[in-house]
């Protein structure tokens, strides 16, 4: 094993143009944790907060400043005590250092579950935040079999999952998206509903006995339309605008609510048997990083985009 290794660095916040590779030492395992080779590790709308400096007051950087927290892989050492892994296991999991974008980085065992095989590695990678912070969303608004839901920023890497463990509960899902996304939505149990001028109307006329309750993805002018709808506070879930949330009242779980291995399992479990799509826009190798983020502050993608720190040769980078 090569002693290098290589990272996603910032030191200072900024836009994307402050990211740089760096090369570090190997990282090395410390008892109950182990090193994984890093084959695909999904971007995130917060991370781009973070590093712009958006959310100092929440979560501060240091610096010189990793990124990323998804991430499947290869584990490749293992530290003191670890017998849930074995060097050679394939993995996939999270990271709390932000750490994940990077050819190798250490995790707590506690952190990763065995990758089903049948599951890709960009699906893998991608699935942690996007996957664990629509879980909590789904379970702060409680849906009931024929509930009609309404969902912003519904084929964002949130959003598509969000759809689906909605409609896998038995709700009726009102997508709102571009008209471009309509088929998608249609064909993963949603009814589309584009945004726009007419929103409100066609939520309305949508849902003619009412909206039950509401997923913000994507900014407060949507949870002000909940109000607006009258749906009761606690049956209005934003994972992005805090503020309006304060001020109604509404709930406001995230990724730290859904994340455990268990609900990681349940995920992977429902993603590697078909019955949830991980919807990937695009791939990049680390090093196109900049690029990567560009594509997601357009947010206009449809699902996930991965970095590929490393790669078995069998998956080539797409993007471009």
């Amino acid at each position: 094993m090569s002693n290098q290794a290589q990272a996603v660095r910032f030191d200072q916040y900024g836009d994307r143009s402050v990211l740089y590779i760096a090369d570090i030492p190997m990282p090395q395992p410390a008892a109950g944790e182990v090193l994984v080779e890093v084959r695909a590790a999904g971007i995130n709308p917060g991370e781009a907060s973070i590093r712009s400096g958006a959310l100092h007051s929440r979560f501060p950087a240091t610096f010189p400043s990793g990124q990323g927290s998804d991430l499947a892989g290869v584990v490749t050492a293992v530290g003191a005590g670890v017998t849930d892994f074995t060097i050679g296991d394939d993995v996939l999991g999270y990271s709390w250092q932000r750490s994940s974008h990077a050819t190798h980085t250490v995790v707590p065992v506690t952190q990763l579950i065995h990758k089903p095989q049948a599951l890709s590695w960009t699906a893998a990678g991608s699935l942690y935040v996007a996957g664990c912070t629509a879980w909590a969303a789904v379970e702060a608004v409680a849906p009931k079999p024929g509930e009609t839901v309404a969902v912003s920023g519904a084929t964002g890497g949130v959003g598509t999952i969000a759809v689906q463990l909605l409609a896998l509960r038995g709700a009726h899902v009102l997508g709102i998206a571009s008209s471009a996304n309509a088929p998608w939505l249609t064909a993963h149990g949603a009814v589309p509903v584009p945004y726009g001028d007419r929103l409100a109307a066609d939520l309305t006329a949508a849902a003619p006995r009412g909206v039950d309750a509401f997923i913000d993805l994507f900014g407060p002018e949507y949870v002000q339309l909940a109000v607006d709808l009258g749906i009761p506070p606690e049956r209005i879930e934003t994972i992005i605008s805090f503020e309006k949330a304060a001020q109604y009242g509404t709930r406001t779980a995230g990724s730290a609510e859904g994340s455990s291995r268990e609900v990681l399992a349940e995920l992977a479990a429902l993603a590697a048997s078909g019955q949830l799509d991980i919807p990937i826009a695009a791939t990049y190798p680390l090093d196109r990083v900049r690029d990567a983020y560009a594509a997601l502050e357009e947010r206009h993608t449809r699902g996930k985009i991965a970095l590929i720190p490393t790669t078995d040769n069998s998956a080539p980078h797409s993007g471009d």
